[in-house]
Parts: structure tokens; C-alpha cells; sequence
């Protein structure tokens, strides 16, 4: 179970349900993208930071700007970030492009 704090993160899902090591994907990459400081703080005291690292590099659900302050943060270059991937980036636009 995840700490009551993190919960407001969690809105589209039954927070009750979200496990700490089945679901932490899911989790990195929640707080990775909307969480505070005291959120952040929890998530590199739970997991690894190569574990962080790896999941951010493979995700594709990050707006441009958090993903270009966490390819900054991990030392990444622009292609080994998924969702900075120019063929993903050009999908985005199509469906949605505001």
C-alpha cells in the first residue's frame, strides 16, 4: 500500500488497488510527471534511481516539458528517451494539437 499523501495522484484508479511493487511503473511514472517535492522525495527513497532512470527512458506518457527536465536530470541523450521520440511526437501532435 502506498502512503496517503500520494493519493490526489492517483485519480484514475482505485488507489487502494495500486501495489507498491506490482504497479511501480505506474507509479514512477505518476509522480515523474505530476508530482511536489515531498512526492519526489518519497519516490527516490522507494526505488532505485537506475530503476527510475529505466522507467522514465521507456515510457511514452510524458509531456514534453517534464520529459525534457528528467532527460536533463538523468544525464540522457534526446534518443534514448522514448517519449521525445520524434515519430511519437509527431502522433501526439495529430491527436491532439493544441
Amino acid at each position: 500500500m502506498l502512503p496517503k499523501h500520494l493519493e490526489k495522484y492517483f485519480w484514475d484508479t482505485d488507489f487502494k488497488k495500486v501495489d507498491r511493487e506490482k504497479h511501480k511503473d505506474y507509479i514512477i511514472a505518476k509522480l515523474l510527471e505530476y508530482g511536489d517535492i515531498p512526492e519526489l522525495r518519497w519516490l527516490f527513497s522507494s526505488f532505485s534511481q537506475s530503476k527510475i532512470k529505466a522507467t522514465f527512458a521507456k515510457r511514452r506518457g510524458f509531456s514534453k516539458r517534464v520529459a525534457n527536465f528528467w532527460r536533463l536530470y538523468f544525464d540522457l541523450p534526446k534518443n534514448k528517451v522514448l517519449c521525445l521520440n520524434k515519430s511519437f511526437l509527431g502522433k501526439q501532435k495529430e491527436l491532439w494539437p493544441y
